[in-house]
């Protein structure tokens, strides 16, 4: 298993625990550059770097931390960050002190969408500025993707990632969930990177197949596409195969059933890890004459026929930014996580026409026959009709992963060593389960006799400088949020979780430095999981599920009129406590 050395062998057990196997190690493939990226390594002097790579090491010096993760003790000293960040790529870049946490977004469009409008290099080359160590490429599927797109956007992906060596750069595609939303679905890259997506798409997206009502066979069919992936894994098609919900509620149609399904299928290695805990599409709830005046991620809808009706009006909205799913204590992802099983949330930036930039879509040509719009043309008006940020400007997922590579990254996403934040409110988060000499941090389980003693420490590191809105963000707030495991449930549409609750909450009274939380779980005597949430405090308002869960949780968001830099929080993947 490709954790071990991380971390001791004490955090292997969450796979069984889960019915979650991790699969083939992957870990110790080549590096995708053959060494840590020139940012990371700091025998490379400051001005042999390129203004991107400089902008990075500048962002991971902010953090105090040049990459390495925090450790066990605390943030890393700046002498041992540069010892540890040239550590070699041969061992895989493990960090005895913790992992290295890697930036990026796995929701990005460009000229091969329909709705799109920048080239592959534009996103990348914003990325790699606004300090992304990896993205996706996840053009919409379509009849027209799926014969032209999927395979001439592969040069344009190959050349960015020769131009960019720092930022890996996956191709995957903006699945058609066959009877629900959207999903990014991506590989590991390798010689049949395309044939596999081509072939997945072909017979597996909604859109391709007509398949997008919400019924039981084209929910059938989500399930053969998920299995689909899997078996190319098996079978050594593609080396991993990863696929994350988007956008969950924005349309009612992902009922919880079909979540549960997903997360539930290809069982000898999982494919479907998580969703967006928090979407893209920030910028459109910017209020006029300066913005889109609509809702933060477009959440602005109501439902439909295919909407599933147990969800509530407020659901159509996002939260603090965040997706209700998420943002709701005692709500849906709690109810996924009190089942004991794996569910991980991400944060994106869904860019498509991005806010205040000049650019606008090249003309002639034609998308059907072309698979691709022309190149987009500079120099107009600022254009602040657009609801978008570029990669890594507002949203980031941060993945805790063993060295610099595709496989570190996809095993970290799959292990939940996940947390996000929206416009740089922290720049940095190790948090950890001890108890009985053992420990487990985000995405794992700490496996201990019953009336083990157990205490969460939480190390929080500030916002290091300005973020892309020209400001210093402060933190004002970190939540402890606790639920009970009960176990798998009997109604595969249920979407509470009754004992989850905040249980603590920390004022932060610094701006600067690192701030250690420690939270004392008692004796523990039954199966619990605990996560993480911070704000900048504010706008908060007692919680979509009533004040006793959740007495100042995110508030609903106004349609219209939503600064998402006014409203900042952070969120962590759970850890879960097993005694027996």
């Amino acid at each position: 298993m490709g954790h071990g050395h991380a971390h001791g062998h004490h955090h292997h057990g969450h796979g069984h625990s889960h019915g979650h196997l991790h699969g083939d190690d992957h870990s110790h493939d080549a590096q995708a550059s053959g060494a840590l990226p020139a940012a990371f390594d700091t025998s490379v002097p400051d001005e042999a770097l390129t203004p991107e790579q400089q902008s990075r090491r500048t962002l991971l010096r902010r953090a105090g931390l040049l990459g390495a993760g925090l450790a066990a003790g605390g943030v890393v000293a700046p002498t041992a960050a540069a010892t540890t960040s040239t550590a070699s790529p041969a061992s895989g870049g493990r960090r005895a002190n913790g992992f290295l946490w890697l930036a990026g977004d796995h929701h990005i469009h460009t000229q091969y969408s329909s709705d799109g409008k920048y080239r592959v290099v534009d996103q990348v080359r914003q990325g790699a500025k606004h300090g992304m160590d990896w993205l996706v490429i996840t053009d919409h599927g379509s009849t027209t993707h799926a014969k032209i797109g999927v395979d001439k956007v592969n040069p344009d992906i190959k050349a960015a990632r020769a131009a960019y060596e720092d930022t890996l750069v996956f191709q995957g595609l903006e699945w058609n969930i066959p009877g629900a939303e959207h999903g990014t679905v991506f590989v590991h890259p390798g010689t049949n990177e395309v044939s596999v997506l081509k072939q997945f798409e072909t017979d597996y997206d909604g859109s391709v197949k007509g398949a997008s009502d919400s019924t039981p066979t084209n929910e059938a069919l989500a399930i053969a596409g998920l299995n689909f992936l899997a078996a190319q894994v098996e079978r050594r098609k593609v080396k991993d195969a990863l696929m994350l919900a988007n956008h969950p509620a924005r349309r009612g149609v992902d009922s919880p059933h079909e979540i549960r399904g997903w997360r539930d299928a290809s069982p000898t290695r999982q494919i479907a890890v998580g969703f967006e805990g928090a979407p893209g599409h920030q910028a459109a709830g910017l209020p006029a004459p300066l913005g889109m005046a609509r809702a933060r991620g477009i959440y602005d809808n109501n439902p439909s026929a295919n909407s599933f009706a147990g969800y509530p009006l407020e659901s159509y909205r996002t939260w603090g930014g965040f997706d209700w799913m998420t943002a709701t204590v005692g709500g849906l992802w709690d109810s996924l996580l009190a089942e004991g099983k794996p569910w991980w949330i991400t944060a994106n930036s869904d860019s498509h026409q991005v806010y205040a930039d000049t650019a606008v879509r090249g003309t002639g040509g034609d998308f059907n026959t072309d698979g691709r719009y022309p190149d987009p043309v500079y120099g107009g008006q600022i254009d602040i009709t657009q609801g978008d940020y570029w990669p890594g400007q507002y949203s980031r997922t941060h993945v805790g992963a063993d060295g610099f590579s595709y496989a570190a990254v996809m095993d970290g996403i799959r292990a939940g060593r996940i947390w996000v934040d929206h416009g740089g409110l922290i720049s940095g988060l190790d948090a950890r389960v001890t108890g009985g000499r053992r420990w487990a941090t985000l995405g794992g389980a700490l496996h201990v006799r019953k009336g083990t003693n157990v205490t969460l420490t939480v190390d929080v590191a500030m916002a290091g400088g300005p973020n892309w809105a020209g400001f210093v963000p402060k933190l004002a707030r970190v939540d402890v949020i606790q639920g009970d495991v009960t176990g798998p449930v009997t109604d595969k549409d249920t979407f509470i979780a009754p004992t989850a609750r905040v249980v603590k909450s920390y004022e932060v009274n610094k701006s600067t430095g690192t701030v250690r939380l420690t939270y004392d779980l008692g004796r523990v005597d039954h199966p619990v999981y605990v996560r993480l949430r911070g704000t900048d405090g504010n706008r908060t308002a007692p919680g979509a599920m009533g004040a006793a869960a959740d007495p100042a949780g995110p508030a609903i968001d106004v349609v219209g009129d939503a600064d998402p830099w006014r409203d900042l929080w952070f969120y962590s993947n759970p850890v879960w406590v097993l005694p027996s």
